[in-house]
């Protein structure tokens, strides 16, 4: 690659960086406005926006109520979406390619329509807009990316080692307890994590499936209808600071797992 492209590619992949970050480092400045309303010139600075955040009563039950979907749907996606990766991986019957594409389907479907299918069908099948709406939504969106991630890794799992494990009595919920839902592991806690993510920030279904309380990204929907505030900005940074210390967190302990596996 001649110095032109080097540099092509490197002015392009900075204009990528400000243009995701420099927005990000605006919402959190805001944050620290010693004022009602959103803008510049900043003339005095404040921690009162996000000190009441943790004081208030109705965001951190707000949070709690997120995290709690989050957790649940993640479970329950991880359970669904490995057994179907076990299930598809290596094999071939009849239907293993619709089964495949039907599993993959909710990761296709826009936002606002699979949204919408999911208020019709929990209408049909009697289910209350509230917790459990959310968490059967949110779980049925987030398998596919589990099957994926899991499938992936599956791929790579030497043949010989389940061989020598049947070779050597084990039955075949011996070989995958023992064999390989170890080496899935780095795979499982990677996709639990971005399903949690996914789960956190997920507007669209909570929106349509939520009952009287609502979920930390319709809170900040329904705060932003009454115009923007630096309260609004606090609660963003909030979130945010959160799910990236995830984020970063599980992507360390995944490369570490990973090591620990393949070592």
């Amino acid at each position: 690659m001649n110095r032109g492209n080097r540099v092509f590619l490197s002015c392009v992949y900075w204009s990528f960086v400000l243009y995701v970050f420099v927005p990000l480092f605006l919402m959190i400045l805001m944050g620290f406005k010693d004022s009602k309303f959103i803008g510049f010139p900043i003339r005095s600075w404040t921690l009162d926006w996000y000190t009441g955040v943790f004081a208030d009563a109705e965001v951190l039950s707000t949070l709690g109520y997120s995290i709690t979907i989050a957790v649940l749907s993640t479970l329950i996606s991880i359970l669904v979406g490995t057994w179907i990766a076990v299930l598809l991986e290596g094999r071939r019957f009849l239907g293993r390619a619709a089964m495949f594409g039907l599993t993959i389907l909710p990761a296709l479907v826009p936002g606002i329509i699979s949204a919408i299918a999911f208020r019709i069908y929990a209408r049909l099948l009697g289910i209350e807009p509230g917790m459990g709406a959310i968490i059967w939504a949110h779980a049925v969106h987030n398998v596919p990316f589990v099957g994926l991630v899991v499938m992936a890794r599956l791929s790579t799992l030497p043949k010989s080692q389940i061989e020598a494990a049947r070779d050597l009595g084990a039955d075949p919920i011996v070989a995958f307890v023992r064999i390989t839902l170890p080496y899935l592991i780095p795979a499982i806690l990677g996709a639990s994590i971005f399903c949690l993510l996914l789960s956190f920030d997920d507007f669209v279904r909570s929106f349509f499936l939520g009952g009287y309380d609502p979920t930390l990204p319709v809170l900040i929907f329904a705060k932003l209808r009454s115009g923007m505030s630096p309260e609004i900005n606090a609660i963003a940074t909030v979130a945010l600071v959160l799910t990236a210390a995830i984020g970063i967190w599980a992507e360390r302990f995944t490369r570490r797992m990973n090591k620990d596996v393949n070592s």
